[in-house]
């Protein structure tokens, strides 16, 4: 598969928008850290009602652990989140969470089912295309989670704080009619050093895929949803439901793609799906 066929062109989201759910084959969504006034529910909640897939896949920090500790927080768009997914996974879509650092005390009920979720640590997706791709959240591959957990949790401090004033901006920016805008993703590009961060968890899960012999990899955890071709490996990241709203999705015919909630729920959306034919701008 060529680099540009995982990319997802403009021309795919051209047309009159419908109102039954576009399906796909799969989709990737992670980083939803439900439990915190950062997490984008309701928006997620209007893409799963919005899309129906035959695979679903959770890949960690779906809930997140860490600040249900220190602050409790759970409005009803969180409850009607959980119940659209047990709801999906009912009526058929294969749902399997793959729990990441900020859940993961759910990893003790691994290789478990609960209300038709499968519980796994990691896995080996098969594209139509017959393309293996290694899922799992990504957080061993991260060093600061590896050797500084207090480091962690620091940092995780200093986030929540980035994005409460990221909320105060962008209520700011909505009354002047400006559209919204990440921080904290502003941020992340502009300081070299997590520039440099992220680079090195992105090779790192590279070469895990290709020691295994897999065609490339699908992860979450960094919030930076990407799909590019490393020396041969396929690494895919499917962002999050704090700030870049996005998801990675499978067509029929086995092609990677990220899309976005503005894409899906913000946006009039096309009949057919098209094949791409050149490359798209990843979301920032």
């Amino acid at each position: 598969m060529k680099p540009h066929d995982s990319f997802l062109t403009r021309d795919f989201f051209k047309g009159e928008a419908r109102r039954e759910p576009l399906r796909f084959r799969t989709i990737w969504i992670s980083d939803v850290h439900m439990g915190t006034t950062g997490c984008q529910a309701q928006r997620l909640l209007e893409f799963l009602r919005r899309t129906e897939s035959d695979t679903l896949y959770l890949v960690g920090d779906i809930i997140d652990g860490w600040q249900l500790k220190r602050r409790w927080y759970w409005d009803q768009a969180h409850n009607n989140l959980i119940q659209t997914v047990l709801k999906k996974a009912k009526k058929g879509t294969r749902v399997i969470f793959v729990p990441g650092n900020h859940d993961e005390a759910v990893r003790q009920f691994i290789d478990l089912d609960f209300g038709g979720i499968r519980v796994r640590d990691e896995l080996v997706h098969t594209t139509a295309q017959g393309k293996r791709m290694l899922v799992l959240h990504g957080d061993r591959f991260d060093g600061v989670i590896a050797c500084a957990k207090w480091l962690a949790y620091v940092g995780d401090n200093l986030y929540t704080l980035i994005l409460k004033w990221n909320q105060w901006l962008n209520s700011w920016r909505a009354r002047a009619g400006l559209p919204y805008w990440s921080l904290s993703q502003y941020l992340k590009l502009k300081v070299k050093n997590a520039v440099s961060y992220i680079t090195s968890f992105e090779t790192a899960l590279a070469d895990e895929a290709r020691r295994r012999g897999l065609d490339g990899v699908i992860c979450g955890h960094i919030h930076k949803p990407e799909i590019r071709d490393i020396d041969g490996i396929l690494y895919c990241n499917d962002g999050d439901w704090v700030e870049s709203l996005s998801a990675l999705v499978e067509d029929r015919a086995g092609a990677l793609r990220l899309v976005t909630w503005q894409d899906i729920v913000g946006s009039t959306v096309s009949h057919h799906h098209e094949e791409a034919d050149e490359p798209c701008v990843s979301p920032s």
